[in-house]
């Protein structure tokens, strides 16, 4: 035993160093959402200035402690602001704007709490096209606030875990845990840090959204943008919860029994709040099918509350010399099957949240989140090999024998049974003392499986707070563009038609390029003239023309178009409708 104790302490210590190399040497996460088209285009030369700029992307976003703005050659900003409706960002421009080049820069916050940047450039006349400066989602994030959002998270995990999983260990398991101040300073403790973890999380929001550093914590301007938005609103919800069921928990606490039904309902309201309020943030609220990635992120959120929490309950409280064996024979067994339970719980909502979030099996072996990912499932087996020898202890030594013809006794598997077989947790009436010195005598060997299941357990709560800040691993393999888009006047007015443009798998290296061109009725029309660009603005690439094959009526084809380097490409539509009309259509990609 203790030396399988020294290995699953190494193995998590290497797992562990491993992950804080990753997460200290990484790039600060960026967004899943994505910019996908603009008004006016990427490149775009216009013969009048536009009225407003649109930005619109893959998901709803807010402004937040961010921007939308642009700038004239001299750097002066020649918008009167922005506005965000959904997944668009509008900034209407002043009107006396000159011919000159212009530069969009935008710095937003998605749906997840993340933020995401970039920038590009349009020319009005016949000036020349300076190009924008290079921008990401993770650009200019202070080190400082990136390490310590992730740290800030797993407190807030952990107090949850404490906070919720120590009362239901009590309620369930051991009522005379009631009475013992250990548990209640268990329990405080763990609120207090839900408290102060969401605290810091809020603080650190906004100097994470702006892209600041630690200087604008206590910005108002800051502050007041964090509490504008639904993350900050949600995390100052999860705080008053706690503080909630910390004031629900006193009155159960002067008591120092079990309490009875309606003090138990009214701590279940602020619990269930709790669980809510930290399952309804990040990624479960973006993406696909919020309504149900929430409710299953909170059964996941409340399972690991009572296995983690009354893990640690067990280990303070119940496995520990001088424990009457009472308490022994009573907990342990009814702590087992709740465990189970939530093992199980934990499992299946845990599947269905990769499935979520990695999408394929490639994702998981080729994005950061899949890797993290695969480095919490071996983690979490190895928390399973830990609890199965706990639960095997308990019912090789508190598990009723039952006797088979001849007289022989056999102690009940730790997993099953068979069939017809009934397993039934000893009393104090029913120990003989014997079996009360053999169980207390060999304690020290449960005790240490406890231990290594709750320093797993903190670690996997890590790893979970890392991955609340990873962008999901189906946003970052290559997706296949597939858009269709107005065409616009080079005046920046709507031309009559539109473009379908589909880049499959828009990815590096070759890919295949496809373009229907349709006119005002949606019927497929042939132009005088068309051509295709794809740009990299932020590493100077571009334009590359693309090769076109006819292939019908207005459609063409681009086969084996090479991508050189991952970023973020526009790929721009020209054509020439007739001999007075020519019209352009644009889009970003990310290729990966």
């Amino acid at each position: 035993m203790r030396r399988m104790f020294a290995v699953v302490m190494l193995l998590v210590g290497a797992v562990t160093g491993g992950v804080l190399v990753d997460v200290v040497t990484a790039r600060p996460a960026s967004a899943h959402a994505t910019l996908a088209t603009t008004t006016p285009a990427d490149g775009a030369r216009l013969s009048a200035a536009p009225s407003e700029v649109r930005l619109e992307f893959t998901e709803a976003v807010e402004l937040g402690a961010g921007y939308a703005r642009v700038l004239a050659p001299g750097g002066e900003r020649v918008d009167t602001g922005a506005t965000v409706a959904g997944a668009v960002v509008t900034i209407p421009l002043r009107g006396d704007l000159s011919d000159a080049s212009y530069v969009v820069t935008y710095r937003v916050v998605s749906e997840d709490s993340h933020p995401i940047a970039g920038a590009y450039a349009f020319v009005v006349g016949d000036g020349e096209l300076v190009a924008p400066p290079a921008v990401t989602g993770a650009q200019d994030v202070d080190s400082v606030v990136a390490g310590a959002l992730p740290a800030a998270r797993w407190l807030g995990f952990a107090g949850v875990a404490l906070g919720l999983g120590v009362p239901v260990f009590l309620l369930v398991c051991w009522p005379a845990g009631w009475a013992v101040p250990l548990m209640r300073r268990l329990t405080s403790t763990g609120l207090a840090a839900v408290v102060l973890g969401g605290l810091l999380t809020f603080l650190l929001q906004g100097p994470y959204a702006a892209g600041t550093g630690l200087g604008s914590l206590l910005d108002p301007s800051v502050l007041a943008a964090t509490t504008s938005s639904a993350f900050g609103l949600t995390l100052l919800l999860r705080g008053l919860c706690a503080l909630l069921l910390a004031a629900a928990l006193a009155v159960i606490w002067r008591r120092g029994t079990r309490p009875p039904a309606a003090l138990i309902a009214v701590a279940a309201l602020p619990a269930a709040g709790l669980v809510l309020t930290t399952a309804a943030v990040g990624h479960p609220v973006a993406g696909p099918l919020p309504a149900l990635a929430v409710p299953i992120t909170a059964v996941h959120v409340a399972a690991m509350a009572v296995w983690l929490g009354g893990l640690t309950a067990l280990l303070t409280g119940v496995v520990r010399p001088g424990v009457p064996a009472a308490a022994l024979a009573a907990a342990l067994p009814k702590y087992s099957r709740l465990a189970f339970g939530a093992v199980v719980t934990l499992v299946v909502t845990g599947i269905l949240q990769s499935v979520r979030e990695v999408g394929s099996p490639v994702a998981l072996v080729t994005t950061t989140y899949g890797w993290l990912l695969v480095a919490k499932l071996a983690l979490v087996l190895l928390l399973l090999a830990a609890a199965g020898i706990s639960r095997a202890w308990v019912l090789q030594h508190l598990g009723i024998p039952r006797n088979r013809p001849g007289g022989r006794r056999v102690t009940a598997h730790a997993f099953s049974a068979e069939a017809g077989d009934t397993v039934a947790p000893h009393t104090a009436a029913t120990w003989r003392p014997v079996e009360v010195e053999a169980a207390t005598a060999d304690l020290g060997a449960l005790r240490r499986s406890v231990l290594v299941e709750v320093v797993i357990g903190a670690v996997v709560l890590a790893l979970s707070a890392v991955l609340v800040g990873t962008p999901p691993a189906r946003s970052q393999v290559a997706e296949s563009v597939d858009v269709t888009l107005p065409l616009q006047g080079e005046d920046g007015s709507s031309a009559a038609g539109s473009v379908q443009i589909t880049v499959d798998p828009a990815a590096t290296g070759p890919n295949t390029l496809m373009v229907y061109l349709f006119d005002q009725a949606g019927q497929l029309t042939q132009p005088q003239e068309i051509r295709v660009t794809l740009t990299e603005s932020a590493q100077e690439i571009g334009p590359l023309e693309v090769d076109l094959v006819p292939s019908g009526p207005g459609h063409y084809i681009g086969d084996a178009v090479s991508i050189p380097t991952p970023g973020a490409w526009t790929v721009t539509v020209s054509v020439r409708l007739d001999e007075f009309t020519a019209a352009t259509a644009s889009t970003d990609f990310t290729a990966r």
